[in-house]
C-alpha cells in the first residue's frame, strides 16, 4: 500500500517538489484510474468536491484497490470530520480555514491520539485489516493546514510554530477573496503575487514545507521553482474536460486538413 503521506515526507526531506492530483468525484472507477497514475500524491476533496461523508469510505477503498492511500481535505476544522477521514483510510488530512495558532493546534489534536491529541480510537476496518498502534499512526498521519485568509497571514508565525503541523497549503482563491482582491491571481495582480511570495518565504525560512493549489501545470512548475513543495497540478474533472476537447478538436483538425487516414487505429 502506497501511503501518499509517506511519499510526501520523503520528497520534503529531500527538498524536492511533489506534484499531485486533486480528486473531486465520488466514483470508484475514477479513483482507481488516479491511483494507477504517476502523481506524488492525490487529495480527495470532501469540502468542495462531490465526495460526501457517505461516499468517503467507498472512495478510499477504490484508491486502496489501486495501491494508494490518499490524503483527504476535510470539510472543516472540526474533530469529527478529521477522525472520520483517518478512520476511513486517509493517510493524512488537509484542514481548511486555519486562521491562527489555536486553530492549528485544534487540527493537530484531532489527528493525534492521546496523550498527544484527542483522536478517538475506533478502527473502521479493524476486523479485516491490521491496525497499527496509536503511536505508529500518530507518526505516520499527515496534518496539513490551509493558509487562505488574511487572518492566517497575520498569524502565520504562530501557525508555523505549532508542533505537529507537517505543512501548510495555500488556497490562493480564498486568500485573494479574503484580502479584498476578488478573483485576482499572481499572474495579473502584484498584491496577490506579494502575498504568495511572502508566505512561501516565511515557510521556507521556518523550515515548514509549503503547498499551493495550482490551476495548471505552468503554475505548478513556476511555484516549484520558487520553493513550493506540495503542488496540485491537476484536478480530474478539468483533465477530463480538456482531454475530451483536445481529442474532438484534433479529429476536426485532421478532417479539415485532409490528413490521410491510416488503417486500423
Amino acid at each position: 500500500m502506497r501511503a501518499d503521506a509517506a511519499a510526501l515526507r520523503a520528497l520534503w526531506a529531500a527538498d524536492t517538489p511533489a506534484f499531485g492530483a486533486w480528486s473531486t468525484l465520488a466514483d470508484p472507477v475514477v479513483a482507481e484510474l488516479l491511483a494507477a497514475g504517476p502523481a506524488d500524491y492525490v487529495c480527495v476533496d470532501t469540502q468542495h468536491g462531490h465526495v460526501t461523508g457517505a461516499d468517503l469510505a467507498r472512495t478510499l477503498q477504490a484508491f486502496r484497490a489501486g495501491g494508494r492511500a490518499p490524503v483527504v481535505r476535510v470539510a472543516w476544522n472540526e474533530p469529527a470530520a478529521i477522525f472520520r477521514a483517518l478512520d476511513a483510510g486517509a493517510s493524512g488530512v488537509v484542514v481548511p480555514m486555519v486562521d491562527d495558532g489555536d486553530a492549528a493546534r485544534a487540527a493537530v489534536r484531532a489527528v493525534r491520539y492521546p496523550p498527544a491529541g484527542e483522536r478517538s480510537w475506533g478502527p473502521m476496518w479493524g476486523d479485516s485489516r491490521p491496525v497499527p498502534a496509536p503511536a505508529d499512526q500518530d507518526r505516520e498521519a499527515l496534518c496539513v493546514v490551509m493558509v487562505e485568509t488574511a487572518a492566517a497571514v497575520d498569524h502565520l508565525d504562530e501557525i508555523l510554530a505549532t508542533a505537529g503541523v507537517d505543512a501548510v497549503y495555500i488556497g490562493p482563491n480564498d486568500l485573494a477573496l479574503s484580502c479584498g482582491l476578488g478573483r485576482a491571481t499572481y499572474r495579473d495582480c502584484a498584491d496577490v503575487r506579494a502575498l504568495l511570495d511572502g508566505i512561501v518565504a516565511t515557510c521556507r525560512r521556518r523550515g515548514v514545507p509549503v503547498g499551493l493549489h495550482c490551476s495548471d501545470a505552468v503554475m505548478a512548475g513556476h511555484w516549484a521553482a520558487e520553493g513550493v513543495r506540495m503542488l496540485t497540478a491537476v484536478t480530474e474533472t478539468a483533465a477530463l474536460r480538456r482531454a475530451v476537447a483536445d481529442e474532438l478538436e484534433g479529429a476536426a483538425a485532421h478532417y479539415r486538413g485532409a490528413v490521410p487516414r491510416t488503417t486500423g487505429r
